[in-house]
Formats: structure tokens, C-alpha cells, sequence
């Protein structure tokens, strides 16, 4: 499989700045985290959680802290994302409750199965739909039947006639308002098919499924953000 390099995205100065330039999707973010407390809430009170592409460790804190007795394993290719997940994790006293690894998930040892994996925004950066019904193959085959996927991405029809209009408020959102110039749209539509792979809905939920999931569920959308929740078959 391709794997992007994280180094090109996350190095140490974007990391030590990523949840800083992020704060702007907070509400967001909250509405989403909601529904994922939600949705696995019915999991055993001793679960033990994949987070895939932990990046910083703000959705793992966050399921640590709402759901205190589950134990977490997260996988992060970008060293300084971890590094700061790793202290992220101490200053909220859960080390004992989590095990992080730097790589991939073909570089992860083998561990007894999961009840429960998050992978959020991740998948979006494999810009091959072969690579990426790959990634979420190894993630079902490290869950145990019946086990959850959490999966968020940025999705659109990018030759629909309301992409424009809601590419142009998603721009709003991420500067604080304010106009937004052709300029800026165009440099945004092009990183969305060169940068990123964002696909339809319809065809992201297709590639999970063939990656030997349930049909998956649509549970969340705001403009770009989109999520899924789907059980391994």
C-alpha cells in the first residue's frame, strides 16, 4: 500500500500548532464526540479501544475521561503528534490505561481483539480508494466480530452544484468569518482532489463496507464533516 508521508503534513512545528488552528471546529468537533459516547456506550465497562491516527490524543482523552475504565491502544505515524499525545496523556494521568505506537497499522504487534475503533480524518489522506478499502481491512480484521468502526472523513460530491456554495461557508468557518475570496476557493478545490481524497458519501461508506464492515450508518454531517458507524461483518 502508498502511505503518505506524515512528516510532510504533521511535523513538529504544525504539530505543536494543529489543535490551536483547530479550535475554530470545537463546536463541531463537541456535537460529533456526542454521538460517539452514544454509540458506544452499550460496549463493555473494561473495552478496549483502537484509536487509529491518534494524532494529538483529543478523541482518546475524551473517551478515556467519559468511559473510565477502558483501556486504549493508539497508532500514530507522525512522531511529533504522538509526542504530544504521550504528554497529553500524563498531564490527564490515564499512561496506565493507554499503550501508544508509533507507525502504522501493518507495524502493530499482535494484540487480542478490539471492541471498538476510532478513526477520525484519517482515511481521507489515502488517495487511492484500493489503499484505502486496505486501511480499514486491517482495522476490521484487529476487531472482534460485531466490533465497532468510528469513522470520520471530509466527504462531498466535488461536481455537485451545492459543493461550491458549501465549500465557500466551510471556508468561513475555518478563518472566523468574514468573506472569502475566489482565490482561496480554488487553492481549497484543488487540495480537495491532490491533497486529499474527497470522495461522495455513497462512496466512502462503500469502500468501508468492502473493507468487511456492515452496511455503514451515516450518523453525523456538518458541511464537509462526515461520519459512519459500522459493525465488522
Amino acid at each position: 500500500m502508498t502511505k503518505p508521508d506524515p512528516a510532510i503534513f504533521f511535523n513538529r512545528e504544525m504539530a505543536a500548532t494543529y489543535d490551536q488552528r483547530n479550535t475554530v471546529f470545537a463546536p463541531l468537533r463537541e456535537a460529533l464526540n456526542f454521538l460517539i459516547h452514544a454509540i458506544l456506550a452499550e460496549l463493555p465497562s473494561d473495552a478496549r479501544i483502537l484509536c487509529v491516527g491518534v494524532g494529538t490524543g483529543v478523541e482518546l482523552i475524551d473517551l478515556a475521561q467519559a468511559f473510565p475504565q477502558w483501556q486504549f491502544t493508539g497508532i500514530e505515524p507522525a512522531a511529533p503528534m504522538l509526542d504530544i499525545c504521550r504528554q497529553r496523556i500524563a498531564e490527564n494521568g490515564l499512561t496506565s490505561r493507554c499503550t501508544l505506537h508509533e507507525g502504522y497499522l501493518d507495524s502493530l504487534p499482535p494484540v487480542d481483539s478490539f471492541d471498538a475503533a476510532t478513526c477520525l480524518f484519517v482515511s481521507h489522506f489515502l488517495m487511492l480508494s484500493e489503499d484505502r478499502r486496505h486501511f480499514f481491512e486491517q482495522i476490521a480484521v484487529r476487531l472482534r466480530p460485531q466490533g465497532y468502526l468510528i469513522n470520520a472523513d471530509l466527504a462531498a460530491d466535488l461536481a455537485a452544484s451545492e459543493y461550491a456554495d458549501m465549500l465557500n461557508v466551510w471556508l468561513r468557518v475555518m478563518q472566523g468569518g468574514g468573506d472569502v475570496s475566489a482565490e482561496q476557493i480554488a487553492k481549497v478545490r484543488a487540495a480537495h482532489s491532490r491533497d486529499v481524497a474527497v470522495l461522495p458519501p455513497s462512496a466512502v461508506a462503500a469502500i468501508i463496507a468492502a473493507g468487511g464492515f456492515e452496511p455503514p450508518v451515516q450518523f453525523y454531517q456538518n458541511l464537509l464533516m462526515h461520519a459512519w458507524y459500522a459493525r465488522r461483518q
